[in-house]
């Protein structure tokens, strides 16, 4: 797309889930055969998913491919099976007695790993449902070992965001919903084992970090339901917001339609930094801050975009591509 004088370029829309048109949280990695991109496969336009927010539970993880990271075909989903899961072309089953949201990928140098946030059944209601960060590795981006579930602050965890930092260890952040939903760290010394390091963000409620290093600095960007807050770090511990209490990037009017930008993570190629996010383009204003509570098929559908990330000054900036 291209913007007239004075206006200002908005992401274009990159991918659709041609199942249930409820892609969000997208991680994307760059392996030898090409991108990946791993979602939570929101149930947005399934028949009947159930009462309240049952719609945005009983995800499975959507798995789609390309060549160039912005022309995407859907491959399938991953499944639960014996070791762990494995990549499954087509739809999911139309009943699941389980629910996988937000999943991070990492690359530890000889393995992938995935952080995935599960819950037991297809809960209706936010509370009294435990949520587990749990890890998976896998040789080829397609079938799963689990590992296991991770020792964290709570029985409330979701949103894994993992790096090696300037220290050289490990850290693991994650949104605590028994902790006021904000942001906590873990840190390791070799993946093995989690050792708690409390709050690392805190003051408003947010979800879904991500963190990257960029011009010398570190970043993070978490959702707060009406654009993404953005924090900076020189050792990837210690953090301070950027701007005011209130300064977000990919608010309402930065992406299309009448939502904000959602839940994403960041992906290095090049010289080149993306950030590949979702929104949900038709949201409504009694939808809530994170559209779960959306009634309409319509108001419930999600799309994929990305902004590419530099520093300008002291500021992290989000730019759309003016064209493909």
């Amino acid at each position: 797309m291209t913007a007239g004088a004075g206006e200002r370029a908005l992401p274009v829309e990159l991918y659709r889930d041609p199942i249930y048109d409820g892609a969000t949280d997208p991680v994307v990695v760059v392996a030898p055969e090409g991108w990946w991109m791993f979602y939570t496969q929101r149930r947005a336009t399934h028949p009947d998913p159930g009462p309240g927010v049952a719609w945005v539970h009983g995800s499975r993880i959507g798995v789609a491919r390309s060549g160039d990271g912005v022309s995407w075909r859907y491959a399938g989903t991953l499944e639960p099976d014996a070791a762990g899961m494995r990549l499954a072309p087509g739809a999911p089953p139309r009943e699941t007695d389980r629910t996988h949201w937000a999943p991070e990928v990492v690359f530890d140098g000889a393995s992938w790993r995935m952080y995935l946030t599960e819950i037991d059944g297809v809960p209706d209601r936010w509370s009294g449902h435990a949520r587990t960060i749990v890890e998976y590795v896998s040789a080829d981006l397609t079938a799963w070992r689990r590992v296991g579930p991770l020792a964290l602050s709570s029985d409330r965890v979701i949103d894994a965001a993992v790096a090696r930092t300037p220290d050289g260890r490990w850290r693991l952040w994650y949104k605590d919903e028994a902790a006021d939903s904000v942001t906590m760290a873990a840190v390791s010394d070799d993946l093995r084992g989690w050792r708690d390091e409390g709050i690392a963000i805190g003051g408003r409620p947010h979800e879904g970090p991500s963190v990257f290093e960029l011009a010398g600095r570190w970043w993070m960007i978490v959702d707060e339901w009406r654009g993404m807050g953005v924090h900076v770090s020189d050792d990837a511990v210690h953090w301070r917001r950027q701007g005011g209490a209130d300064d977000v990037v990919l608010a309402s009017g930065a992406v299309p339609g009448t939502g904000h930008g959602h839940h994403g993570a960041p992906v290095r190629v090049g010289e080149d930094l993306w950030y590949y996010f979702f929104a949900q383009p038709a949201t409504t204003p009694d939808a809530g801050g994170d559209g779960a509570s959306a009634e309409g098929v319509d108001a419930r559908r999600c799309a994929v975009y990305r902004v590419r990330l530099r520093v300008d000054g002291d500021r992290l900036v989000c730019e759309a591509e003016t064209a493909h």
